[in-house]
């Protein structure tokens, strides 16, 4: 069975060349980057090469750039620690909303879990879309005690949706200027690769991303400090990454990761290929919506037609069904895509973005996620459109809930 693959938010398949790269590593370039020996010097040319590829892609300097295993852990080594790091300094907040990743929600949960004297995460009230409600934040930060860190999704991963990072870094900015000791990190891990980044211009001081999302390698991703934030390593048991993240580095993935990069720098300043890849985004909502039309209400969850989002990515409601049997009635048909709930209980829950977002119950459990990337084709867009129509009108049939 042929497969069409719309989950490219979850991960996208690695190009020719990436994999060629990383084939190269094992095969002549496995030494250990940290040996002082000539064979171990060469491969950490190699990798020092590849950094460099990856701090133009966001428009930074390679020594800014901190390899990790992926965007969870560039995450976590931003919030907790720079929390670390300010440990001295008296309380310190983590300011975000329900729509973020888990990378960022259960991490925020933890914190606040642990109850650790000083440290406190806090959920903001979402807008319009998910992101966070810039009048909320600046009323947060008004009566903000000690420090804090803002830590906002720049591109949401379910809905595609774009927060608004100039305003918010604008907020923050004034929230600075009235004398707070306030930081700005964004999860940039679906808008790298696929939007234009400059980490000089927006305004943040911390921005984590993953190679696997820009058809690089799974395993490998990184986290860009602003010059002067401080972080405390997470992961002990080494001077790499210049003492910021201890352990032998993924010289595969690294390698494999520049290459990636290269090749999404020059896509994402190809404005004529975007526009084509978001018109046929917007072809399969219009396809799917046109052949439901009289059967089943269907929603774009995107909280309003003028909110920007992603090119590639679009989450459909359909009303009174369930997600889950809605994808497996698409994979058994060889149409890939994701929903962003799980199975709690044997029943299955909502997704906390559309929570965050105000989707509507019936609609938030009958909503799927499907993702497009760089190579995805007009036929393969139309042959998807056409499955979904069949499986959901099926399944409204048969199963309606009401």
């Amino acid at each position: 069975m042929d497969l069409t693959y719309l989950d490219n938010n979850a991960t996208t398949k690695p190009l020719p060349e990436v994999t060629a790269a990383v084939a190269e590593v094992h095969e002549s370039l496995w030494a250990n980057p940290s040996s002082v020996h000539r064979f171990g010097q060469s491969v950490r040319q190699r990798m020092e090469l590849a950094r460099a590829s990856v701090a133009r892609l966001i428009g930074g300097k390679p020594r800014e750039v901190v390899l990790t295993s992926g965007g969870t852990e560039a995450c976590a080594l931003a919030i907790r620690g720079l929390m670390d790091a300010r440990s001295g300094a008296g309380s310190f907040t983590v300011l975000s909303t329900g729509a973020e990743h888990a990378a960022v929600r259960d991490l925020c949960d933890a914190i606040d879990d642990r109850g650790e004297r000083g440290r406190a995460a806090v959920r903001l009230e979402a807008a319009a879309g998910g992101a966070i409600n810039l009048d909320v934040l600046r009323e947060a930060l008004d009566g903000l005690r000690g420090e804090a860190l803002v830590s906002v999704m720049w591109a949401n991963n379910e809905t595609g949706v774009i927060s608004p990072l100039s305003e918010i870094a604008a907020v923050v900015a004034e929230a600075r200027a009235a004398g707070k000791k306030v930081w700005l990190h964004t999860d940039a891990t679906q808008a790298v690769g696929k939007l234009p980044v400059d980490v000089q211009a927006i305004g943040v001081d911390l921005l984590s991303f993953a190679g696997h999302k820009f058809h690089g390698p799974k395993g490998i991703g990184g986290l860009w400090l602003r010059r002067g934030v401080r972080v405390r390593p997470q992961q002990i048991g080494g001077p790499q990454e210049t003492e910021r993240r201890g352990g032998t580095e993924n010289v595969p993935g690294v390698i494999g990761l520049g290459v990636a990069a290269d090749a999404a720098a020059e896509f994402v300043q190809d404005a004529a290929a975007v526009s084509v890849l978001r018109d046929r985004r917007d072809r399969l909502e219009a396809k799917v919506k046109q052949a439901l039309a009289d059967r089943v209400e269907v929603t774009v969850n995107s909280g309003g037609s003028d909110i920007p989002r992603l090119w590639n990515t679009t989450n459909l409601g359909f009303r009174g069904l369930e997600a889950e049997a809605i994808l497996l009635g698409l994979s058994e048909r060889g149409v890939c895509a994701s929903a962003g709930a799980a199975c709690s209980s044997g029943s299955l829950e909502p997704s906390p973005v559309l929570r965050a977002m105000g989707v509507e119950e019936a609609v938030a459990h009958g909503s799927i996620r499907l993702s497009l990337s760089r190579f995805t084709t007009e036929d393969e867009v139309d042959h998807a459109a056409a499955v979904l129509a069949e499986v959901v009108g099926r399944l409204a049939q048969v199963m309606p809930m009401g």
